[in-house]
């Protein structure tokens, strides 16, 4: 068993920790905000700052190992930068964020996870993961990249519908109706696991299969105190509406 083994398997139990623990704290940024996490920054620089790595190490390391890419390994890169170059650099300053600070212990600490993330997925997929040459047309990839699009898609729809929300109604925080936010509170969180989901199958990659499972660990339980504010702030929040897969939880 070599070094990155053993490192993933550690890292899928981090991921099992993190998963029961923030079923006990909420982290603490956005409508969930509160004091006693240490000093405070701006949240839109705090954004920018954590999820760059995503963007910046990925383009290090496809340089690095351009030699070595095959066409199909450029079909992952142009997807993953797809995601990150509109969540680091884009969604931060359309968005109006009602709580215009983050502590600086929760930007260290995603920024740290996605510095690993990157490593984990640039190393598993562009130097441990073999491809064959026409795995570009396996049904498998076929069917992980529609499940990235798709979950890519209600993402970015929802983030979207809570921006215009605002822009019509004020700022603060409104009950949405519309699209996937009539079924569940946190259509956003669906969609993002959804997506990474899809790049486990289209990548199909340990890489890949862990991050979904960190994706999942992350927002599950953060959907759930999602769905709790919801019920707490509006006193006519729908019954039926469920936290993050519809008819379900």
């Amino acid at each position: 068993m070599n070094y990155f083994s053993i490192f993933i398997i550690f890292w899928i139990l981090v991921a099992f920790i993190t998963f029961i623990y923030l079923f006990y704290v909420d982290a603490p940024y956005g409508r969930h905000i509160r004091k006693g996490w240490g000093k405070n920054i701006s949240a839109r620089l705090g954004w920018v700052v954590m999820e760059s790595p995503c963007v910046i190490l990925m383009i290090i390391y496809a340089y690095l190992a351009k030699d070595q890419l095959q066409s199909i390994h450029k079909v992952f890169l142009i997807l993953w930068l797809i995601h990150y170059i509109h969540r680091s650099f884009i969604y931060p300053f359309v968005i109006d964020m009602t709580n215009p600070k983050m502590p600086i212990s929760i930007a260290a600490s995603a920024f740290f996870f996605n510095i690993v993330n990157v490593n984990v997925q640039a190393f598993g997929i562009f130097y441990f993961t073999e491809y064959a040459q026409n795995w570009i047309n396996n049904p498998v990839f076929y069917f992980g990249i529609s499940i990235f699009l798709i979950g890519m898609y209600i993402n970015i729809r929802s983030d979207y519908l809570i921006i215009s929300l605002r822009k019509d109604k004020g700022p603060g925080y409104h009950m949405p109706n519309k699209f996937m936010h009539k079924y569940i509170s946190a259509p956003n969180y669906l969609g993002e696991i959804i997506e990474w989901i899809g790049w486990a199958f289209l990548t199909w990659s340990i890489s890949g299969l862990v991050f979904a499972l960190w994706t999942i660990a992350n927002l599950f339980p953060r959907a759930l105190a999602h769905h709790r504010w919801y019920q707490e702030k509006f006193s006519d929040y729908p019954k039926n509406r469920k936290a993050i897969i519809p008819g379900i939880i």
